[in-house]
C-alpha cells in the first residue's frame, strides 16, 4: 500500500462528498418541486438552483473520471454491475437537465406540466438510486477472481441496499429543503421549512436505524472501528451536525442549518470511507477477493500525474464555485429572466 494509493482514496471520497453536498440540495429542491402547485412557486424554485445546478454536476464527472483513471478495476467492475441503475439514473439526469431548458418553451399549461414532472422525477429517482449504489457497495459486490461482478440487477435490491438508498434520499430532501429555506421568502419559504423538518424527522430515524443494522449485519464495516475505537467520534459528530441542523433552523438560522447539513453529509461519507478502508468493493461470501486500494489502483506514476492535475484544478473549481454562488446570493424570485 502506497501513500499515493491512499490519498487518492481520500480525494474520490472528496470530490464524491462535494458532489453529493452540491448536486444533492439540487436533487432535493427538485424532489420538492413535485409538491408545489402554483406556476410562479415553481419558477423560484428553478431559479434558486438555476445558477449553479449544472456547476455543480461537474463534480459527479470528475469523481467518475478521477476513479477511472485511479482506480480502473473498481469503475469497471462497478459501472458494469450497476449498468441498468445508471442507465436510468444517466436518462433522469438528462431529462431533469432538459426539462430546466425546455419548461418555458412552451405557452400551454399541459407543456409545462410534462417538464415540471420530468424534472421531479428526473431529480428523486438519482437521490435515490444513487443511495442504493452506495449501499451495495458497503454491503459487497459478488465477485469472481477476475473482478468481475457475478450477481444481476435483483442482486442490487436487497434490504440493506434499500435502507442505504432511503437513507440517502432523505438526506437529499431535507438538505433540498434547507436550501430552499434560504433562497425563498414568505409563504413558500414557511413551506419549506415545513419541509424540512418532517423530511428531517425521517432522516434522523432512519439514521440511527442504519447505524445500528450496520453493527449488526456488516461486521467487515466494523472492524476498523473496533481496532481503532476513535473512529466513532466520526459517525458521532454525524448525529451532533444532524441534530444542530434542526437546532439551527428552529432558530431561524437557516444558512447555518445548511452549514450542518453539508457537514452532516461529509461526516457520512466519512464513516462509509473509514469502515471500507483499505477496501472500495468488498466481496461477498470471499473477502480474499474484494477490490482494494492496492490490487485495484493505477500505476504510480499515473496516481502521480493526476495528483499534479488535481493540485493545479481543484483551486480553479473551487475559486469558480465560490464566485457563482457569491454573484447569486439573495433570494430567489420569479422574474421573466428566470426559468
Amino acid at each position: 500500500m502506497s501513500a499515493l494509493q491512499v490519498v487518492w482514496f481520500g480525494l474520490v471520497g472528496v470530490l464524491l462528498v462535494g458532489y453529493a453536498i452540491l448536486d444533492g440540495f439540487d436533487l432535493g429542491v427538485g424532489f420538492w418541486h413535485l409538491f408545489t402547485k402554483r406556476d410562479e412557486d415553481r419558477r423560484v424554485l428553478l431559479n434558486a438552483i438555476g445558477p449553479v445546478w449544472d456547476g455543480n454536476e461537474v463534480w459527479l464527472l470528475t469523481g467518475g473520471g478521477a476513479l477511472f483513471a485511479a482506480f480502473p478495476h473498481v469503475y469497471a467492475t462497478v459501472f458494469s454491475g450497476f449498468y441498468l441503475a445508471l442507465m436510468l439514473v444517466l436518462f433522469a439526469l438528462i431529462f431533469r437537465a432538459v426539462s430546466v431548458e425546455f419548461r418555458n418553451g412552451g405557452a400551454s399549461d399541459a407543456w409545462r406540466l410534462t417538464w415540471d414532472w420530468a424534472f421531479g422525477l428526473g431529480s428523486t429517482l438519482p437521490a435515490l438510486l444513487f443511495g442504493v449504489a452506495l449501499g451495495n457497495i458497503l454491503r459487497g459486490l459478488p465477485l469472481d477472481q477476475d473482478m468481475h461482478f457475478t450477481g444481476d440487477f435483483f442482486t442490487l435490491l436487497n434490504p440493506y441496499a434499500l435502507m442505504i438508498g432511503l437513507l440517502g434520499f432523505l438526506m437529499i430532501a431535507t438538505h433540498g429543503a434547507l436550501y430552499l429555506v434560504i433562497k425563498t421568502e414568505g409563504d413558500l419559504q414557511a413551506r419549506a421549512r415545513g419541509w424540512a423538518e418532517k423530511a428531517w424527522l425521517g432522516y434522523v430515524a432512519l439514521m440511527v436505524v442504519a447505524h445500528l443494522v450496520t453493527l449488526v449485519t456488516q461486521p467487515h464495516l466494523v472492524a476498523n472501528y473496533l481496532s481503532l475505537p476513535f473512529l466513532f467520534v466520526i459517525p458521532a459528530a454525524a448525529l451532533a451536525t444532524v441534530v444542530m441542523s434542526r437546532i439551527s433552523l428552529r432558530k431561524d438560522r437557516p444558512f447555518a442549518a445548511f452549514i450542518y447539513s453539508s457537514v452532516t453529509i461529509a461526516l457520512l461519507f466519512a464513516t462509509c470511507g473509514a469502515g471500507l478502508f483499505p477496501n472500495m468493493v468488498p466481496a461477498l461470501g470471499d473477502p480474499a477477493l474484494s477490490l482494494t486500494i492496492v490490487n485495484a489502483s493505477s500505476s504510480e506514476l499515473t496516481l502521480t500525474v493526476m495528483l499534479v492535475m488535481a493540485l493545479l484544478g481543484m483551486p480553479l473549481v473551487l475559486g469558480y464555485t465560490w464566485w457563482v454562488y457569491r454573484t447569486f446570493a439573495g433570494k430567489a424570485t420569479a422574474d421573466s429572466h428566470g426559468y
